[in-house]
């Protein structure tokens, strides 16, 4: 008997097995002979958590030792224990101490020891049991780190690239800030991604633009791509302050005293004229778009005010020129993480991604179509590439009318002259609701009522030939969709979203880090216009968008205003206008002088890419009909460059 049992025993253990097996091979991971998902094995609760300083080999603050910046680690413990390797998402930020992140401001926890309890936003809880390891760096002068934050400059930049080259065991790292053990990152296979909104995903496109190698992907969300093209607008400055007020905000007390040099050439190099300095070149990653090995999944608000989607526009098409795999998001929202405008897409859709990029798991995302674009609240549509193929830039032409500021937009070369006088006491959203009235402060041009929908994809530029009658003058450009609609509203507090009371969790949860966040719905406003893309200059940049000169009054001057990135439909039956003024107020400062400037209509002209090219337009204005009305109720209002805080606007 107990010989039969032992069989009996051996017999069930082995047929289990055997079904189990087969199972797995019948099973489409198995069939394609690799993972498809990473699942939540690995326990969180257990995770190692641990902090380490890596040494950056620069010495921002004079002191005769190369500053160390502050990586704290949360990764499963499992791995390691079995002699397997793990790959990194990373977030470097300069706001884990002073002002915290997501909707809920969070802020790094510590516990006696020094290692991080909660890590801010959802990645360790729901990367970490999934075997991936989520490692948050304070940038140079901030946080726990050593060095000195010089807003998006080498210091800063390498702060975050140390931190990959330690994890792939080109940099050293030690136990304390100063002093202690030398400590190597031997649980990563060194696959890193780096993820972030706002500044954040700066530095991602920023370590991305030097070429490091094993950074194999980065998630930028409302990034900058220049930090010239935050403050200034060829010329035209944004904001009334610079990266010193930015500096000091994030700035960790200790560090305050130590970085004065530092401090001081933020405001010294980086002048309010507009002019394109040395260290704005710097702080320019464009222009090494070329070194970027990553693939990049960027993510923007189209009525981003704060990070402007000029920095998606110029950065997507320079990745496109050099051959980058990408990924794009479009949303309505202003300045708002995806988690809180389409939360569970976004988890999943940002999991696969890191399983492709980071474990190299094929589940198809890189066959997936390469952009989606919120049309309406909470309405996705996608596109196989963005733009999408067709895409072709048609030149439209203003016309003066029969009123003075009042005219006719199409492809046949303008005629007539418009004169405006710049109020900076008025905005885009003010020029829209009146675009059919004459008023001093502006010139519109629009469409008839379109016949057939038309879609406009991608980055415009508008060119103007204006005199004005002062030695300094300012310029905006905006493309409006003429007609109701119900839109995001992004003019309110939230940017298109309001916070709610309720929490859904996202990963697994410690006594010291909750993965539950509030939940969030779209604001929405109901809209007679539309401000589909806008751009400013300074016309003493003219002849050279990083130097501006005085004007002659009395002379015309041609220039070229580069407007932001979108993706639009002008429906059937809307109106499409292009509108030329002055200050857009709170978006752009106004001028010294408060010129009045005659607009040559012969000499200028928006060249807007069109799905469908100039075909599609003029399909979609043949037999257009003129207003029935010339009220149009306001947009939301302007709602400026993103809320102050604490005195600063910051990205």
């Amino acid at each position: 008997m107990p010989t039969r049992m032992r069989f009996t025993t051996w017999r069930t253990l082995a047929t289990a097995v055997i079904t189990l097996l087969v199972a797995a091979f019948l099973t489409p991971a198995a069939a394609h002979g690799a993972p498809r998902e990473s699942r939540p094995v690995y326990s969180y609760a257990n995770a190692v958590r641990e902090a380490v300083w890596v040494d950056t080999g620069l010495d921002a603050d004079g002191d005769g030792r190369t500053d160390r910046v502050a990586a704290d680690i949360v990764r499963p413990r499992e791995p390691a224990a079995r002699g397997r390797k793990v790959p990194v998402i990373m977030d470097a930020s300069p706001y884990y101490s002073c002002c915290g992140r997501g909707n809920e401001g969070q802020l790094k926890t510590y516990d006696a020891a020094g290692n991080v309890v909660r890590m801010p936003l959802f990645y360790d809880n729901y990367f970490v049991p999934r075997g991936y390891a989520v490692v948050g760096v304070d940038l140079a002068g901030t946080g726990r780190s050593d060095g000195c934050e010089d807003v998006g400059g080498r210091f800063e930049v390498q702060s975050a690239k140390a931190v990959v080259d330690w994890l792939n065991g080109r940099a050293r790292a030690y136990t304390t800030r100063t002093g202690g053990t030398t400590v190597t990152a031997g649980w990563t296979d060194g696959t890193t991604g780096m993820i972030g909104k706002s500044w954040d995903g700066t530095i991602a496109n920023a370590v991305a633009a030097t070429g490091v190698r094993g950074l194999r992907t980065i998630v930028p969300i409302s990034a900058i791509s220049s930090w010239y093209d935050y403050y200034f607008a060829q010329g035209a400055p944004l904001y009334d302050s610079g990266p010193d007020a930015l500096s000091d905000y994030v700035t960790s007390p200790d560090a305050r005293a130590r970085c004065t040099t530092v401090r001081r050439r933020l405001v010294d190099d980086a002048p309010r004229t507009g002019d394109r300095t040395p260290l704005w070149t710097e702080r320019d990653y464009v222009k090494d778009a070329r070194k970027v090995r990553a693939s990049v999944f960027l993510v923007h608000g189209m009525q981003d005010l704060n990070v402007r989607t000029k920095h998606l526009g110029q950065w997507w098409d320079a990745l496109a020129k050099n051959g980058v795999e990408r990924k794009i998001w479009l949303s309505q929202t202003g300045h708002v993480d995806p988690f809180d405008f389409r939360r569970a897409h976004w988890v999943d859709t940002l999991h696969r991604w890191f399983d492709h990029e980071l474990l190299g798991y094929d589940n198809g995302i890189d066959r997936e179509p390469m952009a989606d674009v919120e049309r309406h609240p909470d309405q996705w549509v996608t596109s196989t590439s963005w733009p999408p193929h067709g895409t072709r830039t048609a030149t439209l032409r203003p016309t003066a009318g029969a009123r003075p500021g009042v005219g006719a937009l199409g492809l046949r070369r303008g005629t007539g002259s418009a004169t405006f006088t710049d109020d900076p006491r008025l905005d885009e959203t003010d020029w829209a609701a009146r675009i059919d009235t004459p008023t001093p402060d502006k010139a519109g041009f629009a469409t008839g009522a379109l016949t057939r929908p038309l879609r406009l994809s991608g980055s415009s530029r508008v060119t103007v030939t204006a005199t004005p009658t002062t030695a300094t003058a300012h310029l905006s450009a905006v493309l409006v969709d003429l007609g109701p609609d119900t839109v995001r509203d992004y003019a309110a507090s939230g940017e298109g979203i309001t916070t709610l009371a309720e929490r859904t969790c996202w990963g697994e949860s410690t006594e010291g880090d909750s993965a539950c966040f509030k939940e969030t719905k779209a604001t929405t406003a109901d809209v007679g216009a539309t401000v589909v893309s806008r751009g400013w200059a300074d016309l003493g940049t003219y002849a050279d968008p990083g130097r501006g000169v005085p004007l002659t009054p009395g002379r015309a001057y041609t220039i070229t205003l580069d407007l932001a990135a979108t993706d639009h439909v002008v429906p059937a039956g809307h109106r499409l206008a292009l509108i030329v003024a002055g200050t857009d107020k709170d978006l752009i400062d106004p001028p010294a002088d408060t010129p009045t400037l005659t607009v040559d209509l012969s000499r200028t002209s928006a060249r807007v890419p069109f799905v469908g090219g100039a075909k599609a337009f003029a399909a979609a204005t043949a037999g257009a009909r003129a207003p029935a009305t010339a009220a149009h109720a306001a947009p939301p209002a302007g709602a400026g460059p993103g809320a102050p805080k604490g005195g600063v606007r910051i990205p």
